[in-house]
């Protein structure tokens, strides 16, 4: 408990914590929606900017590799030196970004502007958590949750619609200084509303520690990142890759021989945390990399234009959003306790992902897609809530904002883990079918000759997909049943508070 915070408060909640709630989900959208919207404007920017491959996947992978990379490191800030401070600081440096992408004229600028966008986001999204669970009830946790976690479903939705809505009536820039009245607002309602809370040990600052972690995490995402471009044994990826293993055991290292760590090994002793962790990996991996090649299902092989496709894979978000915002999915969690229902969700996400892989090559077209997309929305709606909660709770209750970077970390490694290696799976799959086919499905079927080539390219690219969303599923599936089993071990276990 921080020195601003009562034992009533404490106990029965903060008075304005649904208005609270509301403000830091304002934050984190504007944060999530960033992930997405910059994608709708690639053909403009390479137009306006003379941009190339090259400087395009920079300015979408720059915002996600210190985004990731700094998550931990932001966690443990908010916890030692206030998470209303670095809430208000992640703001006031996503806006300084945001206005420097806006009025960017060269491909670096709006590089280097997208790095410092992933340093504001990288307090918000650990922030944002971290303050959920201090001004709510442990009660009232999993409902706060289920809310935070639809705010995503929505960011992941509606990003592509509001770059494409933009992109119609202005400029590119504005992508990114729409974020402004935003920020202007959070900033004004977080110093309003948000109470104070922080560690109140003030444990001293473990500098070497954010540091090897920084670098640690950066790399090994940036050679998740680059695998599929470069090639995975590419000197490279290699090099890169082993650097990030040195780096991150090095951290473990030195984590474990002081006094005050930034990240206490001793969380995975926690029969909670790794049964969370290992579910929060295997399912990010599996919904990350399907739901990556989802978007080439509804244009490659179902024929839709990017925002017909954006607008089909919205029941999705809005299953997620309806059973977290009305509290069914926390209801139905407090019934059926953790264990069950992560189970439950991602054997729902897993059939989801079946659906979408099978039914369409029986000739149900969308059909089987839109069941798909409606099973993963409930699944996800169960499962990710509580397998935060499982995170959050297993933590030490003033150490709030490491387990959120804890949370955050693994969600972009699982999704960048993910999109690698099911993007390699269809890659060599579709390679196998088409040995003669270049390295992408358009270059492919520019390439051929006669309607029947285009047609058999299509059919090996659709079962490509299929093959990849079946090892999506299998690794959902299993990650359930993992973190189930791991949690259930753990039950009659007083939490960490």
């Amino acid at each position: 408990m921080s020195p601003t915070q009562t034992p009533t408060q404490t106990y029965q909640g903060h008075p304005q914590r649904w208005l609270i709630l509301g403000v830091i989900c304002l934050a984190q959208l504007t944060v999530l929606l960033d992930n997405t919207v910059l994608n709708v404007a690639i053909p403009s920017l390479t137009r306006e900017l003379g941009a190339g491959t090259a400087d395009i996947q920079w300015m979408i992978n720059a915002y996600s590799l210190v985004q990731s990379g700094l998550l931990l490191t932001a966690g443990s800030a908010a916890d030692r030196y206030g998470r209303k401070k670095m809430l208000v600081a992640g703001l006031v440096l996503f806006g300084i970004g945001s206005v420097a992408a806006g009025l960017a004229d060269s491909t670096g600028q709006l590089i280097a502007a997208r790095a410092g966008m992933g340093v504001g986001g990288a307090l918000l999204l650990t922030t944002t958590l971290a303050v959920a669970m201090q001004i709510f009830t442990p009660d009232e946790q999993p409902k706060a949750i289920g809310v935070w976690s639809a705010v995503n479903a929505l960011g992941f939705a509606t990003g592509p619609l509001l770059g494409g809505f933009m992109l119609d009536h202005f400029w590119w820039g504005a992508i990114f200084l729409v974020n402004l009245p935003v920020v202007a607002l959070g900033i004004v309602a977080v110093v309003a509303l948000v109470p104070e809370s922080k560690n109140p040990r003030g444990d001293r600052p473990d500098l070497l520690g954010a540091l090897l972690s920084t670098i640690g995490m950066s790399a090994l995402v940036y050679a998740i990142i680059s695998g599929p471009e470069h090639g995975w044994a590419s000197g490279r990826v290699m090099t890169t890759a082993v650097s990030a293993v040195a780096v991150l055991a090095l951290f473990a290292y030195w984590e474990s021989r002081i006094p005050y760590p930034m990240l206490d090994l001793h969380f995975f002793r926690d029969r909670r945390f790794t049964g969370a962790v290992a579910g929060a990996v295997l399912i990010t991996f599996g919904m990350g990399g399907a739901l990556f090649l989802l978007t080439q299902h509804l244009q490659f092989v179902l024929g839709y234009g990017p925002l017909e496709a954006g607008l089909r894979t919205a029941p999705l978000a809005l299953a997620v959003v309806a059973l977290n915002f009305s509290g069914l999915s926390a209801k139905w969690t407090a019934k059926l306790g953790t264990p069950v229902s992560i189970a439950l969700g991602m054997v729902l996400m897993s059939g989801g992902l079946v659906s979408i892989a099978t039914l369409t090559a029986y000739g149900y077209g969308y059909g089987g897609t839109l069941l798909g997309l409606l099973l993963i929305g409930v699944g996800c709606a169960i499962a990710n809530p509580a397998m935060a909660h499982a995170i959050m709770s297993a933590i030490p209750r003033e150490k709030a904002g490491v387990g959120a970077g804890i949370n955050g970390t693994l969600a972009e490694f699982g999704n960048g883990l993910g999109v690698a290696v099911l993007g390699a799976v269809l890659n060599s799959r579709f390679a196998a079918l088409i040995p003669v086919a270049a390295s992408s499905l358009p270059a492919a079927l520019a390439s051929a000759g006669s309607a029947d080539e285009r047609g058999r390219i299509t059919d090996a690219f659709s079962s490509g997909l299929e093959t990849s969303q079946l090892v999506g599923a299998v690794a959902v599936l299993l990650g359930g049943l993992l973190a189930a089993a791991l949690l259930r071990r753990a039950v009659g276990v007083p939490p960490r508070h």
